[in-house]
């Protein structure tokens, strides 16, 4: 008889592999956020592993799960798992980071783009040293465009009600992006990503990327980025997996 592990696998992958027919759409690798949200019904886990180094110091922190939820045609909720994140420098802080939780709504297509609002919120669940402390809120706006067959355009304007030392640092962020489709599974994209800060200087962000789909409901991603300013990571460099099924049937 296969053990129960390897039939509960195959059950997996025979769900992913029948979850929908359209491509699969995500949030990674990009900061900006998909404009569309997940087929109803469907359920998708985005995840990735990142190094990083910031002013000298490296820190590695995964797996990044979001976890998203088709509730309705046009509405899904969200679950963000912590992440942990690894200081690679003795002395600095290690562990999880804090629960996110949120909902998107598709607003779209609207002459010719796709928007969506997302409204999320942080809980103060993680380690001391890594948890902001509080709840911190968050409001996004995320577009996108076709421009050709082969080239699509997208951005995203957001307000994070960070937290920072126990005080609040209302950051706002724009995001620009262009995507090209190099073949019906694969594409690249450039992106710049400016947060600007209550307080502290700017951070602007060059990011390149690209995704792979073996099939319609899975995703494999990678991504390098530099930092433009002194407040920005000095780079970093990910890869991620993603996937979905079909939870509930139609």
């Amino acid at each position: 008889m296969m053990p129960s592990r390897a039939v509960a696998l195959l059950m997996i992958l025979a769900a992913v592999a029948r979850a929908d027919d359209s491509p699969i759409s995500t949030d990674r690798p990009a900061v900006t956020e998909s404009s569309v949200v997940v087929p109803a019904g469907t359920l998708q886990f985005e995840n990735g592993f990142l190094y990083s180094v910031s002013q000298g110091e490296q820190t590695l922190d995964g797996p990044a799960t979001e976890v998203r939820f088709g509730l309705l045609s046009k509405t899904e909720l969200r679950l963000f798992v912590p992440d942990y994140y690894a200081s690679l420098q003795s002395g600095a802080p290690s562990g999880f980071g804090d629960l996110g939780v949120g909902m998107k709504q598709q607003l779209g297509p609207v002459a010719g783009f796709d928007v969506s609002l997302i409204l999320s919120l942080s809980l103060p669940t993680g380690a001391r040293g890594i948890s902001s402390g509080r709840y911190d809120p968050a409001i996004q706006l995320s577009w996108s465009r076709a421009l050709s067959s082969n080239w699509t355009a997208a951005g995203m304007l957001s307000v994070y009600g960070l937290t920072e030392d126990g005080r609040r640092n209302v950051t706002g962020e724009t995001t620009f992006l262009l995507d090209r489709q190099l073949t019906k599974t694969a594409d690249a994209f450039v992106e710049y990503a400016g947060d600007f800060p209550q307080r502290g200087g700017p951070s602007h962000l060059l990011h390149f990327g690209a995704a792979f789909r073996p099939t319609p409901n899975q995703q494999l991603d990678l991504h390098v980025g530099v930092g433009l300013s002194s407040a920005a990571v000095d780079h970093f460099v990910g890869f991620g997996y993603s996937f979905r099924f079909r939870l509930v049937q139609r």
